[in-house]
């Protein structure tokens, strides 16, 4: 049931995607009297599931869940219909229009998707406002994502404080400086001291070797049961809320963080559980599950921490949502050039790995997040300069308009061939990364 609601999420997300995305190019073509012959959500070969027909355009959905399209009268694109480019040019057909008129056509499709990530994060932080935990609210210190990460000189409890001298604002910032801007020191606080730390390279392709999100993956909290579940092991057993563990057969486990993860090699065993009871130190013998559980809920870290929230009116929202857009924008752009690296490459997905960033129950609040992300990510893809992308038909045009003649159509055929070939090695390679992951347990 999880994975179903995962990928109606993502079909839904990139319905949505594909066919504003093809409506970007489609309508300047209808302005500028260009022929639209079909407008297609997924892709139709062979068959397709639904489709009709009104004025001179084809209406349908494909069977094919990769994409979309819209096939303009005249034009080179996936339709390969070398039969239509063989006749004299009509004055309805593409390669009729003025450069100027195309190169619009052409980056619709790119404009609406960055323009419609910008809008739902604006509308997001409107409807829902933001929250954030403020990095000195962090009174318990982090949680070291890895061992690995001892070597480099940080420890359990540390703090980053500051990355390249400049003050981390927001809990998690640290993180994202460390792996996309590239940073070369930074402050932690440990043992109410601040020391200095030197990022080497390295420490990225650690990293991402090791698939985590930082140096430091979360906050720490004290381990409070909130509540006991009924007729549960915990329950039985004795336990209350209000009761902090510390501890798993001796072992200590001051925080939730440790506790989850030394829980773990537990399962199916009864174990020996050390608490505080009204600040007196107990225990109980309490059955493991076989998931690693014992039936109980911590105490939300919202009421242990100081989380902040902040409320957008609509115009506060708008420059808000900009700002938003743009480092999303400017994050993924800069991230790009960790794909170029061994550890980089191993983490490229397909729609398995984007499906998976979709809540396992239906929220609409990460819903449209997510939906904003791809918005604007594909805006990025699609504008690279590659045969077969928008990008490499924008680049043609702006060659068009530069020389005064448009490359001949024998070349934009074999470029666009080019083109679809580099983009499905890409597309194999990216779902194929995401069955090795399955198969393997990774």
């Amino acid at each position: 049931m999880e994975f179903l609601t995962q990928a109606a999420q993502f079909i839904l997300s990139l319905s949505i995607l594909i066919v504003l995305h093809e409506l970007g190019h489609m309508l300047p073509a209808r302005w500028f009297k260009t022929r639209v012959e079909k407008f297609y959500l997924f892709f139709d070969a062979g068959f397709s599931l639904f489709k009709f027909k009104k004025g001179d355009t084809e209406y349908g959905i494909g069977w094919i869940p990769l994409g979309g399209y819209v096939k303009i009268s005249g034009m080179i694109d996936e339709s390969m219909d070398k039969e239509q480019m063989k006749e004299p040019a009509k004055p309805w057909e593409f390669r009729s229009k003025p450069a100027w008129q195309r190169l619009i056509i052409m980056i619709g499709g790119v404009t609406v998707n960055l323009v419609l990530g910008y809008l739902i994060y604006i509308m997001m932080l409107f409807v829902w406002g933001a929250d954030y935990l403020p990095n000195e609210n962090v009174k318990y210190g982090a949680h070291l994502s890895h061992e690995v990460f001892e070597d480099y000189g940080f420890k359990e409890g540390d703090l980053i404080t500051a990355v390249d001298g400049k003050e981390v604002v927001e809990f998690g910032e640290a993180s994202k400086q460390i792996l996309i801007d590239g940073a070369k020191e930074v402050t932690v606080l440990r043992d109410g001291r601040e020391q200095f730390i030197a990022i080497p390279d390295k420490i990225v392709e650690d990293i991402l070797r090791l698939n985590v999100k930082g140096i430091f993956s979360e906050w720490r909290t004290p381990n409070i049961v909130d509540s006991t579940l009924k007729n549960d092991y915990a329950e039985i057993a004795g336990l209350k809320k209000g009761d902090s563990i510390v501890g798993i057969n001796g072992i200590e486990t001051p925080f939730y963080v440790d506790f989850k993860n030394e829980i773990k090699n537990h399962k199916s065993t009864t174990v020996n559980i050390k608490f505080f009871r009204k600040s007196k130190l107990d225990s109980l013998n309490i059955q493991v599950n076989e998931e690693g559980l014992i039936g109980y809920i911590a105490k939300n870290p919202s009421e242990i921490l100081k989380f902040e929230h902040k409320e957008y009116g609509f115009l506060e929202s708008i420059p808000a949502g900009i700002v938003e857009g743009t480092n999303t924008l400017t994050n993924y752009v800069k991230s790009i050039s960790l794909l170029f690296s061994k550890e980089g490459a191993k983490q490229i997905g397909g729609f398995g790995t984007i499906g998976s960033l979709y809540g396992k129950v239906w929220d609409w609040q990460r819903f449209w997040g997510m939906t904003a992300l791809l918005s604007i990510i594909l805006a990025f893809m699609n504008i690279l300069p590659i045969p077969a992308l928008d990008g490499g038909h924008v680049m043609f045009l702006i060659y068009e308009i530069i020389s005064g003649k448009p490359p001949s159509d024998k070349f934009l055929t074999k470029a666009q061939v080019v083109g679809m070939v580099i983009l499905l090695s890409l597309l194999v390679y990216a779902n194929g990364m995401d069955i090795v992951r399955w198969l393997s347990g990774s």
